[in-house]
């Protein structure tokens, strides 16, 4: 957990850019980049941040969430890492309520999106999915 509203900061600052320069963030912030930069190593040590990554946008392309029920008593954990491995899957999540994952699909149609989708549908526990298409996304 952010020990302090200046590590939060930090991380509020990395969450929208992971690239930004540490001396751009000391600046904006009025402490040292030595500072920033320890303060993230004790984040990343204490497990707050688990990983810098990039997000990919996709030109012209199709994407879709899918809502996927599991049958009861399966292993989600195993479905969602046979999920992951597919072409086309982007993020896979575990949540509570009526369906069991939230899956992000995309590929560079709608054909494609259809596809990953119907091998989702296919695997042994998955008892159910609703899809929704992403239209637009800010």
């Amino acid at each position: 957990m952010p020990s302090d509203d200046i590590d939060s900061k930090i991380i509020g600052m990395l969450k929208a850019d992971a690239r930004k320069p540490f001396v751009e963030i000391a600046k904006e912030l009025g402490i040292s980049e030595a500072a920033v930069r320890r303060r993230v190593r004790k984040l990343v040590e204490s497990g707050t941040i688990k990983k810098f990554t990039i997000e990919l946008g996709r030109l012209g392309g199709a994407s879709a969430i899918t809502l996927v029920a599991v049958e009861p008593g399966a292993q989600i954990r195993s479905i969602a890492e046979r999920v992951r491995a597919l072409d086309g899957v982007d993020r896979v999540y575990e949540i509570t309520g009526q369906y069991d994952m939230a899956i992000f699909v995309g590929g560079e149609s709608i054909t494609d999106v259809n596809s990953t989708i119907d091998k989702i549908r296919s695997m042994d526990g998955v008892v159910g999915t609703n899809t929704v298409i992403i239209l637009k996304e800010d």
